[in-house]
Protein backbone atom coordinates (compact mmCIF):
# COMPACT_ATOMS: atom_id res chain seq x y z
CA UNK A 1 0.00 0.00 0.00
CA UNK A 2 2.73 2.59 0.81
CA UNK A 3 4.37 1.98 -2.58
CA UNK A 4 1.10 2.90 -4.34
CA UNK A 5 1.05 6.18 -2.48
CA UNK A 6 4.70 6.84 -3.35
CA UNK A 7 4.07 6.17 -7.05
CA UNK A 8 1.03 8.42 -7.06
CA UNK A 9 3.05 11.06 -5.25
CA UNK A 10 5.76 11.08 -7.95
CA UNK A 11 3.26 11.29 -10.81
CA UNK A 12 0.96 13.95 -9.37
CA UNK A 13 3.12 16.12 -7.15
CA UNK A 14 4.18 19.51 -8.32
CA UNK A 15 4.42 21.52 -5.12
CA UNK A 16 6.31 20.92 -1.90
CA UNK A 17 3.21 21.46 0.28
CA UNK A 18 1.18 18.85 -1.52
CA UNK A 19 4.15 16.43 -1.47
CA UNK A 20 4.50 16.86 2.27
CA UNK A 21 0.79 16.20 2.72
CA UNK A 22 0.93 13.03 0.63
CA UNK A 23 4.00 11.73 2.43
CA UNK A 24 2.21 12.29 5.74
CA UNK A 25 -0.90 10.56 4.38
CA UNK A 26 1.18 7.67 3.02
CA UNK A 27 3.01 7.23 6.30
CA UNK A 28 -0.28 7.35 8.21
CA UNK A 29 -1.92 4.88 5.81
CA UNK A 30 1.13 2.65 5.97
CA UNK A 31 1.09 2.78 9.74
CA UNK A 32 -2.59 1.85 9.78
CA UNK A 33 -2.07 -1.02 7.39
CA UNK A 34 1.15 -2.38 8.79
CA UNK A 35 0.81 -1.89 12.54
CA UNK A 36 1.96 -5.14 14.07
CA UNK A 37 1.47 -6.87 10.70
CA UNK A 38 -2.33 -6.54 10.83
CA UNK A 39 -4.70 -5.51 8.09
CA UNK A 40 -7.08 -2.60 8.43
CA UNK A 41 -9.91 -5.05 9.10
CA UNK A 42 -7.91 -6.77 11.83
CA UNK A 43 -6.93 -3.43 13.35
CA UNK A 44 -10.57 -2.34 13.37
CA UNK A 45 -11.63 -5.63 14.96
CA UNK A 46 -9.01 -5.16 17.66
CA UNK A 47 -10.40 -1.73 18.56
CA UNK A 48 -14.06 -2.75 18.70
CA UNK A 49 -15.68 -4.40 21.66
CA UNK A 50 -15.44 -8.16 21.81
CA UNK A 51 -18.43 -8.52 24.09
CA UNK A 52 -21.38 -10.43 22.69
CA UNK A 53 -23.86 -8.15 24.46
CA UNK A 54 -24.80 -4.85 22.91
CA UNK A 55 -25.33 -1.88 25.17
CA UNK A 56 -28.64 -0.14 24.86
CA UNK A 57 -28.90 3.63 25.17
CA UNK A 58 -30.23 4.85 28.50
CA UNK A 59 -33.64 6.48 28.77
CA UNK A 60 -31.87 9.82 29.24
CA UNK A 61 -29.86 9.31 26.03
CA UNK A 62 -32.99 8.42 24.07
CA UNK A 63 -34.80 11.47 25.47
CA UNK A 64 -31.84 13.73 24.61
CA UNK A 65 -31.73 12.38 21.05
CA UNK A 66 -35.44 13.20 20.67
CA UNK A 67 -34.91 16.69 22.07
CA UNK A 68 -32.03 17.21 19.63
CA UNK A 69 -34.21 16.14 16.69
CA UNK A 70 -36.97 18.56 17.77
CA UNK A 71 -34.49 21.42 18.18
CA UNK A 72 -32.95 20.70 14.78
CA UNK A 73 -36.33 20.61 13.04
CA UNK A 74 -37.38 23.85 14.77
CA UNK A 75 -34.10 25.56 13.86
CA UNK A 76 -34.44 24.45 10.24
CA UNK A 77 -37.73 26.40 9.97
CA UNK A 78 -36.04 29.67 11.05
CA UNK A 79 -36.86 32.57 8.79
CA UNK A 80 -39.93 31.02 7.18
CA UNK A 81 -42.87 33.45 7.14
CA UNK A 82 -45.86 33.46 9.47
CA UNK A 83 -49.15 32.84 7.70
CA UNK A 84 -52.38 32.27 9.59
CA UNK A 85 -53.53 28.66 9.19
CA UNK A 86 -50.24 27.49 7.65
CA UNK A 87 -48.57 24.28 8.79
CA UNK A 88 -45.46 24.16 6.61
CA UNK A 89 -43.32 23.44 4.91
CA UNK A 90 -42.86 26.99 3.57
CA UNK A 91 -44.94 29.03 6.06
CA UNK A 92 -46.36 28.54 9.56
CA UNK A 93 -48.69 29.85 12.20
CA UNK A 94 -47.75 29.09 15.82
CA UNK A 95 -49.56 25.77 16.20
CA UNK A 96 -48.70 24.81 12.62
CA UNK A 97 -45.00 25.13 13.50
CA UNK A 98 -45.24 22.90 16.58
CA UNK A 99 -47.44 20.43 14.71
CA UNK A 100 -44.98 20.25 11.80
CA UNK A 101 -41.85 19.98 13.95
CA UNK A 102 -43.14 17.19 16.20
CA UNK A 103 -44.62 15.24 13.30
CA UNK A 104 -41.35 15.30 11.37
CA UNK A 105 -38.92 15.01 14.28
CA UNK A 106 -40.76 12.34 16.28
CA UNK A 107 -43.78 11.15 14.32
CA UNK A 108 -46.07 12.73 16.95
CA UNK A 109 -49.29 14.22 15.68
CA UNK A 110 -50.70 17.35 17.32
CA UNK A 111 -53.91 19.24 16.52
CA UNK A 112 -53.63 22.52 14.61
CA UNK A 113 -54.74 24.81 17.42
CA UNK A 114 -52.76 26.07 20.43
CA UNK A 115 -55.53 25.39 22.98
CA UNK A 116 -56.15 21.91 21.54
CA UNK A 117 -52.43 21.17 21.72
CA UNK A 118 -52.41 22.19 25.38
CA UNK A 119 -55.24 19.76 26.05
CA UNK A 120 -53.33 16.99 24.21
CA UNK A 121 -50.07 17.15 26.21
CA UNK A 122 -48.97 16.30 29.73
CA UNK A 123 -49.04 19.50 31.81
CA UNK A 124 -45.86 20.30 33.72
CA UNK A 125 -44.59 23.02 36.06
CA UNK A 126 -42.15 25.74 35.08
CA UNK A 127 -39.57 24.09 37.30
CA UNK A 128 -39.85 20.87 35.25
CA UNK A 129 -39.48 22.75 31.92
CA UNK A 130 -36.73 21.49 29.62
CA UNK A 131 -35.85 21.99 25.94
CA UNK A 132 -38.34 20.37 23.60
CA UNK A 133 -41.34 21.08 25.85
CA UNK A 134 -44.20 23.19 24.56
CA UNK A 135 -44.83 26.63 26.03
CA UNK A 136 -48.32 28.09 25.84
CA UNK A 137 -49.16 31.75 26.28
CA UNK A 138 -52.42 33.12 27.61
CA UNK A 139 -53.25 36.80 27.31
CA UNK A 140 -56.42 36.68 29.40
CA UNK A 141 -58.82 34.76 27.19
CA UNK A 142 -57.40 31.24 27.23
CA UNK A 143 -54.45 29.69 25.43
CA UNK A 144 -53.74 31.70 22.31
CA UNK A 145 -50.11 31.00 21.40
CA UNK A 146 -47.67 28.08 21.46
CA UNK A 147 -43.94 27.65 20.94
CA UNK A 148 -41.18 25.14 21.58
CA UNK A 149 -38.96 25.75 24.60
CA UNK A 150 -35.31 25.97 23.50
CA UNK A 151 -33.71 26.27 26.94
CA UNK A 152 -32.28 29.18 28.95
CA UNK A 153 -35.51 31.17 28.68
CA UNK A 154 -35.71 31.00 24.86
CA UNK A 155 -38.35 29.53 22.58
CA UNK A 156 -38.94 28.82 18.91
CA UNK A 157 -42.20 30.21 17.57
CA UNK A 158 -44.06 31.69 14.63
CA UNK A 159 -45.25 34.95 16.22
CA UNK A 160 -47.69 36.91 14.04
CA UNK A 161 -48.51 38.20 10.56
CA UNK A 162 -45.58 40.07 9.05
CA UNK A 163 -43.03 38.10 11.04
CA UNK A 164 -41.19 34.80 10.62
CA UNK A 165 -40.19 31.70 12.59
CA UNK A 166 -37.59 32.74 15.14
CA UNK A 167 -35.89 31.88 18.41
CA UNK A 168 -36.58 34.57 20.98
CA UNK A 169 -36.31 35.24 24.68
CA UNK A 170 -39.66 34.40 26.26
CA UNK A 171 -41.65 37.55 26.92
CA UNK A 172 -44.14 38.59 29.59
CA UNK A 173 -47.29 36.52 29.44
CA UNK A 174 -49.10 34.00 31.55
CA UNK A 175 -47.32 30.78 30.56
CA UNK A 176 -48.41 27.17 30.70
CA UNK A 177 -46.14 24.25 29.93
CA UNK A 178 -46.62 20.86 28.32
CA UNK A 179 -44.47 17.84 27.65
CA UNK A 180 -44.50 15.47 24.70
CA UNK A 181 -40.98 14.00 25.03
CA UNK A 182 -40.87 11.66 28.02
Amino acid sequence: MPSLFAGARLRVMSSRRVRTGLVTAALTAGALVSVAGTTVTEAHAATTTTSTTTSQPTAAQVRQAKINRVMTWAHNQRGKPYRYGAAGPSAFDCSGLTMYVFRHALGKYLPHNAAAQYRAVQHISRRALRPGDLVFASFGSGISHVGIYAGSGYMWHAPHTGSHVQRIKMYSAHWYYGRIIH
